[in-house]
């Protein structure tokens, strides 16, 4: 399956990110949440706002691939939703509100397409049901 490159490469774009909080809390030597630490806060939301956004948008690319859309259809989604999802998080974590905002209007967009692709691809299997 197409997706399931997306979603490994994903997984790990996570694991970098929860990697980053606990040498972070480490250095810091907060035990839980921030320690009302600047630096930590942008981690910890960077983290999290990936986590927000990833699962939607796995579901949305494997529902795609099983109702048979184009391999060139998944590859494009699962790529615009990894670099949405980089660019919002080195934004984040630079402080850099332009690719903060871009990193989320491609993953906005992209949501939105795949959510509309999936209706399509819904709406013509539930026709084709009755």
């Amino acid at each position: 399956m197409v997706s399931s490159i997306y979603a490994a490469l994903l997984a790990l774009s996570i694991v970098g990110l929860s990697l980053n909080v606990i040498k972070l809390r480490r250095g810091k030597r907060v035990l839980l949440g921030d320690g009302d630490d600047e630096e930590l806060q942008y981690a910890i939301r960077a983290q999290g706002n990936a986590t927000e956004y990833i699962p939607i948008s796995l579901i949305l690319l494997i529902l795609l691939e099983l109702s048979g859309a184009h391999p060139v259809l998944i590859h494009l989604s699962g790529l615009a939703i990894l670099a949405g999802r980089i660019v919002h998080a080195r934004g984040l974590l630079q402080r850099n509100m332009q690719n903060r905002i871009l990193g989320m209007k491609i993953t906005f967009w992209t949501i939105i397409m795949m959510s509309f692709v999936a209706l399509i691809y819904a709406s013509r299997a539930g026709w084709r049901a009755l």
